[in-house]
């Protein structure tokens, strides 16, 4: 323990951000006059900092056995100071891990499994969930097409980004798998007059949903159901499909299969546009240092994350044709930030949020959770050790045009200007 103590020691020297910890005794090493101080109530979270296993000291936090005083920021800043190793590369590649994480990858996401887990996350509460999210409850990357966006400018431009990359056309049949609060739904209907679709598994996000297409008069051109995609029954297939921060859900066993679901429902030279998060490495299914397994009890059970290029083997097994793919990395991580700096400003009201849905105890631990959740994914995304793609593709009808459309096979243009030049759908920036 004495050595451990003189390595911390000199990494909290080597810090960017003045950190203090105070140890279960009462010493005090690092700062003296520090901007984040670390409070510690057992021997076994003192190992965990001085090792660099940063998520389990998140779960000490959490559990009360660490008290934390100081802001997320300054947090994350000497966090990244403390990890030992790239957190993105720390799982070893062989046969044997691939060949347990398939296995529990396939036990973990059955019908019920999947449900129970969407429902732990999505429905811990809306008024929570609308103290920090923009107006609209768009809870995915935002797209800062403009430097001086705010939040709410930038969640919008995402809509209308993934909208101009779909090709959206009135009366064309759209459909939006893990619709979330509607953002998008509501988005592709009221500003490019498609028939729309949204699936959830989530009972508050579909009740919500209901109510914004009564509130608008819009039943008739969007419904939202309450439906795994797996199950979705459709009397005939989709012109354009979404499905945006939802595949992360997926698991890698059941990749393919998802991927076969959604060409199922996408009529021949129909488009995809599949957002998510992907892996910062090619082997990793969760972050190291302790991260990963944080998320997975506290946050996203059952989350698991692919590179994007084990992402594109399995559309393409699934004989989806990518024709496009843009990494929102840098969007995330400012979009994260956003989350964080604005829970942070409302925690008087989410603490009595979420002690009034859970009780005092359980809603404090979640508030805990979810303050290191955002700040910590944001540092992820900034550090490179997560990724997110967009990936657009299009299922091939097998008619090769003539003339100037010669070699295509689907609606899919031949340069991809109509993604940025400006439209009557163009927000002001």
């Amino acid at each position: 323990m004495k050595h451990l103590l003189h390595t911390l020691e000199a990494r909290l020297a080597a810090l960017p951000v003045p950190l203090a910890v105070e140890l279960p005794a009462g010493q005090q090493l690092g700062a003296a006059h520090p901007d984040v101080t670390l409070r510690f109530r057992d021997r076994m979270s003192v190992v965990a900092l001085a090792t660099g296993e940063i998520g389990n000291v998140g779960v000490a936090i959490v559990e009360g056995r660490v008290a934390l005083e100081g802001g997320m920021r300054d947090l994350m800043t000497a966090a990244a100071g403390l990890i030992a190793r790239d957190p993105a590369r720390e799982q070893q590649n062989r046969w044997w891990h691939r060949a347990l994480a398939r296995a529990r990858s396939m036990a973990v996401h059955t019908l019920g499994n999947d449900a129970r887990h969407v429902q732990f996350h999505y429905d811990l509460s809306d008024a929570f969930y609308a103290l920090w999210l923009d107006p609209r409850r768009v809870y995915s990357c935002a797209y800062f097409r403009e430097n001086a966006m705010t939040l709410a400018q930038a969640q919008e431009a995402k809509l209308d980004h993934i909208c101009r990359k779909l090709r959206l056309a009135p009366g064309e049949r759209f459909l939006d798998i893990g619709a979330g609060w509607g953002g998008l739904l509501l988005w592709a209907a009221e500003h490019y007059g498609v028939q729309a679709t949204g699936i959830t598994l989530s009972r508050n996000q579909h009740a919500h949903v209901q109510r914004l297409i009564e509130e608008r008069g819009l039943q008739g051109r969007v419904r939202i159901q309450l439906v795994d995609y797996r199950e979705l029954q459709a009397t005939q297939p989709f012109d354009k499909i979404a499905s945006i921060g939802m595949f992360e859900h997926v698991g890698r066993a059941k990749m393919g299969r998802y991927f076969n679901a959604v060409t199922r429902l996408l009529r021949p030279g129909g488009l995809l546009l599949n957002h998510g998060i992907t892996a910062g490495a090619v082997d990793n299914a969760q972050l190291g240092a302790g991260m990963g397994d944080f998320v997975e009890h506290y946050i996203f059970p059952g989350g698991e994350l692919l590179h994007v290029s084990a992402v594109l083997h399995d559309l393409a097994r699934s004989g989806l044709e990518m024709v496009d793919t843009e990494n929102l990395r840098p969007h995330y991580a400012r979009t994260l930030w956003a989350w964080s700096d604005a829970l942070e400003a409302q925690l008087p009201a989410a603490r009595e949020v979420l002690h009034a849905q859970t009780g005092a105890e359980q809603g404090e631990r979640a508030l805990r959770a979810y303050r290191l959740y955002l700040a910590g994914s944001a540092l992820g995304f900034e550090q490179g050790w997560m990724a997110l793609h967009q990936i657009l593709a299009a299922r091939p009808d097998g008619d090769v045009a003539g003339g100037a459309m010669r070699g295509a096979q689907s609606s899919y243009p031949f340069a991809r200007d109509y993604i940025y030049a400006p439209s009557s759908n163009s927000l002001p920036t």
